[in-house]
């Protein structure tokens, strides 16, 4: 099964897991395992660190906890969680900043037996409610207020219509009449008793679904991604190895713990190796280049823009100290060979190349891998190719094709675009239904991954990413689905039609453009179609920076929009951006 009916308790199918666990691939090994071994042998040792800016964003205290002060607020949390009603298998939504708050919602969420849906803290009303009733959220976690946001009653009028919904949480004051409070002092005996209590009842299976994330694709509905046990743990290996993390290791994560990059890049690989854990929230480099200099950082993570911006900055570079800093990983766009080898040769710093994905997909070109800065920048290991070995575990235990884009078969040539498709214990079971029909799995059991890549390399041993099959688009690390946005304006009385595209930017990555035609006899201007969008209370990323307006969108002898000639009227030398917030 690829396509789960309902919230399941058990993901993967019984062969599988006879075959992973025969493999040793899979283990009986849970999440919550991992921080009691921590809180087991090394009580006293510092764990996590919370961002120095936290009480601006969320009005409580910063944290600096050990492994046995984080052990306790999580069974405070857990017991509090219990007592509302929380029970193994119910899904809860979670929007909450990068803090001990929400790393600890994780912890007591998997202590509970219940599923974690992080949500971007971006997200407003209107994707809350949405992803609620796609997959019947039980409870929801917030702050009272994030930010200048009163997050808590942003939820409660969210979430006030959708039937699934039992409970309301959410950390720090001023909470309305319906939200329980939930904070994160250390437990008392009482909590004690009750998570031992309901522990003696309830033993996880690594198995059990324990996060529901969100991947946003090219379709208008997200798709909703469930991951186990089983297939977290197997990735994280691959972000353990590739950086050749240590339990001596600070890392820092100023990705948003909503994904696949924060979750299997940073926080299992803190929890499996006992390291510290420094969080960073919202992301201003001020900010992350002081906690590298103070936490005596080792290791992190940027986006290829952010790198190349560092690089370029001399006055920036003489002022920061970044002589703790080791390795960091970078990704979600190429990466410039330029800036790879500058970061290596001139400040001894390896920047690590990741491509991953929610559903499992994880290519990475480690130092070990690739000593040559440039190489490791354009390339990633092409697993299982004849007479090649590739440092860390998983490479032993992914399965990759590449396909043609038309017929479908299997590309063993060089310089020859296909689809990559991967199979392998870090891959996800499948899509929850309801957030899509379409099974992502070929007929031999590996995921389509819609990621188009090229064999290179003397011997064939790489692979080189071309693009994407489809047109999603990524703007400063959040995907955001054309069809969407296009519906979206096609809600407006005046719009006709709309189709949507991205264009490059050295900043974000890309940015987005609307192409509008308006109804006959109608006029329409970026503003009211601007105003139009944040009325329906959208994340404010997911606004267009550019629009631009035409009589009728081009198409093919089929009907179909056709998008390369908008592409080719874009004049990049002027954005034009749209003016609005985060």
């Amino acid at each position: 099964m690829d396509v789960f009916a309902i919230r399941p308790a058990s993901l993967h199918p019984a062969e599988r897991v006879a075959e992973y666990r025969a493999r040793g691939w899979w283990t009986d090994e849970t999440i919550n395992d991992l921080l009691q071994r921590q809180v087991e042998q090394q009580p006293d040792r510092l764990a996590i660190v919370d961002p120095p800016d936290k009480p601006d964003l969320l009005g409580t205290a910063a944290n600096r906890w050990t492994w046995a002060e984080l052990d306790s607020a999580v069974d405070r949390v857990a017991a509090a969680l219990l007592r509302q009603g929380i029970r193994p298998g119910d899904l809860v939504g979670v929007q909450l900043p990068n803090s001990t708050e929400l790393a600890v919602s994780y912890l007591a969420l998997l202590r509970v037996g219940a599923v974690m849906s992080p949500l971007p803290v971006q997200y407003r009303e209107y994707e809350i409610e949405m992803l609620a009733r796609l997959t019947e959220f039980t409870a929801f976690i917030t702050a009272g207020r994030i930010g200048d946001r009163d997050s808590a009653a942003s939820v409660v009028t969210a979430l006030a219509s959708v039937p699934s919904v039992r409970r309301l949480f959410a950390f720090g004051g001023n909470l309305p009449n319906d939200v329980a409070s939930l904070d994160v002092s250390a437990a008392d005996s009482l909590d004690r008793a009750d998570v031992a209590r309901h522990l003696e009842c309830f033993q996880a299976n690594p198995n059990d679904c324990v996060t529901v994330c969100w991947t946003s694709g090219t379709e208008s509905t997200p798709k909703a991604v469930p991951r186990s046990h089983y297939d977290w743990l197997a990735i994280s290996w691959a972000t353990i190895d590739g950086p050749e993390l240590t339990s001596d290791d600070v890392i820092l994560n100023p990705f948003p713990m909503v994904n696949m990059a924060s979750i299997a890049g940073t926080l299992l690989p803190w929890l499996r190796l006992g390291a510290t854990y420094v969080l960073h929230h919202p992301f201003t480099l001020p900010t992350f280049l002081r906690q590298i200099a103070e936490e005596r950082v080792t290791y992190t993570l940027a986006p290829p823009a952010v790198l190349t911006m560092l690089l370029q900055s001399e006055r920036l570079l003489a002022q920061a100290d970044l002589t703790s800093l080791r390795a960091i990983a970078s990704g979600s766009a190429p990466l410039a060979p330029w800036m790879v080898r500058g970061w290596q040769e001139d400040h001894g710093i390896s920047v690590v190349n990741l491509f991953g994905s929610n559903e499992g997909i994880c290519l990475l070109s480690a130092p070990a891998d690739f000593a040559d800065p440039e190489i490791r920048a354009q390339y990633f290991p092409r697993y299982g190719s004849a007479g090649e070995r590739w440092a860390g575990r998983t490479s032993e235990q992914i399965s990759l094709r590449l396909t043609d884009l038309v017929t479908g078969e299997d590309i063993t040539e060089p310089g020859r675009p296909g689809e990559l498709r991967i199979k392998g214990p870090m891959v996800f079971a499948g899509y929850l239904k309801g957030t899509t029909e379409t099974s992502p799995f070929d007929e031999q059991g590996y995921l389509c991954t819609g990621d188009v890549f090229e064999i290179a390399g003397e011997r064939g041993q790489y692979l080189h990413h071309v693009g994407r099959s489809k047109d999603l688009i990524i703007r400063g690390g959040m995907n955001i689905a054309p069809t969407e946005i296009e519906s979206l304006l096609e809600s407006h009385p005046d719009v006709a039609e709309a189709a949507v595209i991205g264009f490059p930017d050295a900043v974000l990555g890309q940015r987005m453009c609307a192409f509008v035609a308006p109804r006959t006899g109608c006029v329409l201007d970026a503003d009211s179609l601007l105003e139009h969008l944040r009325g329906l209370n959208i994340a404010s990323f997911k606004l267009p920076e550019r629009f631009a307006f035409v009589r009728v969108l081009p198409r093919n002898p089929l009907g179909k929009i056709v998008k390369s000639p908008l592409r080719d009227m874009l004049d990049a030398d002027d954005p034009s951006p749209a003016p609005h917030g985060i």
